[in-house]
């Protein structure tokens, strides 16, 4: 039942919008009880792995996760491989667990176009943890930022410059740095990776007020530093909630995904508009042809659905 809500809400199908926006007017009342977990990092970092191995620590400990991992989509076919659950075999077959893959449809910022939306929906079937894996890319995750509670960034050493591995600017918006694979002969590299970006992030502004960002160490593949990870998440859930900083981001990002819905219908109802399909060609040749500035032909056309 619970995947079947989903697809409804992910569906573009305009016969199903009512349907699906009703099921969220009636869900809400149970949804926002949730620890949202946004998990990023550089392809190859071990994100699947290291998620699978955090949701069966929590579902051993009476939790229940969801996992939303999104996939990137193809800009040539369209279409999205959904493979997360083969690596996240173990915790898909926990009772106390579900995995969502889906489509990011082109949408940027690492998430799916409708992830808010399943999030709430798990939040209402009764998880009490949501743990939202993005693309990956490393460069272009503000978005799930936007989203979550706590933002999990994934590294691992070997890779040249530490430092040079990931921007800056994805390691100003981290509540945590986890450098991951930390086992076997990669242990001494990654405890020496820990200590260089602890002493970067002492110069940058922490990415959520009240909450010193560091960075730590873990094996996906061993479970060591995996219960001190929850520990962190739980440290952070606590000092936020207490400072009222918790509730106002909730608050923050409610308003920020109404102004993202209502600048996506403005711009379906531009280009649905009669008269601004009916002059669009013209007008896009005109700017292609260098006959008008762009600026002129955006006024125009904007001017036009005032008639």
């Amino acid at each position: 039942m619970l995947a079947r809500a989903i697809t409804l809400i992910e569906s573009n199908a305009p016969s199903h919008f009512e349907t699906a926006q009703e099921v969220l007017r009636l869900l809400l009342p149970w949804t926002g009880q949730s620890i949202r977990v946004g998990v990023t990092g550089v392809p190859g970092a071990g994100k699947s792995t290291l998620i699978e191995t955090l949701g069966i620590n929590l579902v051993d400990h009476s939790h229940r996760v969801a996992v939303l991992a999104i996939d990137p989509t193809s800009t040539v076919t369209g279409g999205s491989i959904l493979g997360d659950k083969t690596r996240m075999e173990q915790l898909s077959r926990h009772p106390a667990a579900f995995i969502r893959p889906s489509p990011t449809g082109g949408v940027l910022g690492g998430v799916a176009r409708k992830t808010r939306e399943t999030m709430l929906i798990c939040e209402a079937a009764g998880f009490d943890v949501i743990l939202i894996e993005t693309v990956g890319t490393g460069q272009n995750e503000i978005t799930v930022r936007s989203m979550v509670d706590f933002f999990m960034l994934v590294l691992i050493t070997g890779a040249g410059d530490e430092l040079q591995g990931i921007k800056k600017g994805v390691m100003e918006i981290a509540d945590a740095i986890v450098i991951n694979k930390a086992d076997g002969d990669n242990q001494i590299k990654a405890q020496a990776a820990r200590t260089e970006y602890n002493r970067a992030l002492h110069y940058l502004a922490p990415a959520t007020s009240g909450w010193q960002t560091r960075a730590y160490t873990a094996s996906a593949l061993t479970g060591d530093g995996i219960p001190e990870i929850w520990d962190v998440i739980r440290q952070f859930h606590a000092t936020t909630t207490a400072s009222g900083v918790f509730s106002a981001c909730r608050r923050q990002q409610t308003r920020s995904w109404l102004r993202a819905v209502i600048d996506e219908q403005l711009q379906h109802y531009f280009y649905d508009h009669p008269t601004v399909k009916a002059t669009l060609p013209q007008v896009e040749d005109a700017v292609m042809n260098s006959d008008l500035p762009v600026m002129v032909a955006a006024q125009q056309l904007l001017e036009l659905m005032q008639k």
